[in-house]
């Protein structure tokens, strides 16, 4: 399947109030290779495992393979992953015929909001709630893979803010 979204970063908490779901998710890599990253995640109360591929040019859209696997077994390969496990909790918010996946970071990557919006084209039009701010579709440093690797809490943050 290939999913096609846009990142932002979030400019205040007030999507915390239109929110109609919220989950802890903790998740690590097996493999973060430049063409594939395999990740495995525990969301609420069920793991998931998940291949994604490279990313077009302009980082709207990559192959997405996902299945769920039983939360022991999760716990375990999360044991086996690369170092800089991720913490967060996501938060979905309706806007219009659109859901925005809202991702608060903990630990290494606290002080970072992103949000995304999944797409059924690329060029699809989708209205922009107030605390959406600037597009970081396609910036590697926004993906949660490399986030593990070089946490939001080492960088110089005034040039991203």
């Amino acid at each position: 399947m290939i999913e096609i979204e846009r990142k932002f970063l979030v400019t205040s908490n007030a999507f915390k109030d239109e929110a109609v779901s919220k989950t802890r998710i903790v998740q690590g890599f097996l493999n973060t290779h430049p063409e594939r990253t395999v990740r495995v995640r525990i969301k609420g109360d069920k793991g998931v495992l998940t291949v994604k591929g490279k990313s077009s040019e302009d980082g709207t859209s990559r192959f997405e393979w996902e299945t769920p696997i039983a939360k022991a077994d999760a716990e375990n390969l999360l044991k086996l992953c690369e170092e800089g496990i991720i913490d967060k909790t996501r938060y979905e918010v309706v806007v219009e015929n659109h859901t925005f996946e809202i991702d608060e970071f903990y630990g290494a990557n606290a002080g970072l909001t992103v949000a995304e919006v999944e797409l059924g084209h690329a060029n699809e039009t989708f209205k922009t709630p107030d605390w959406l701010g600037v597009e970081v579709t396609g910036q590697p440093q926004y993906y949660n893979s490399q986030l593990s690797k070089h946490p939001f809490k080492t960088w110089n943050n005034t040039k991203h803010l």
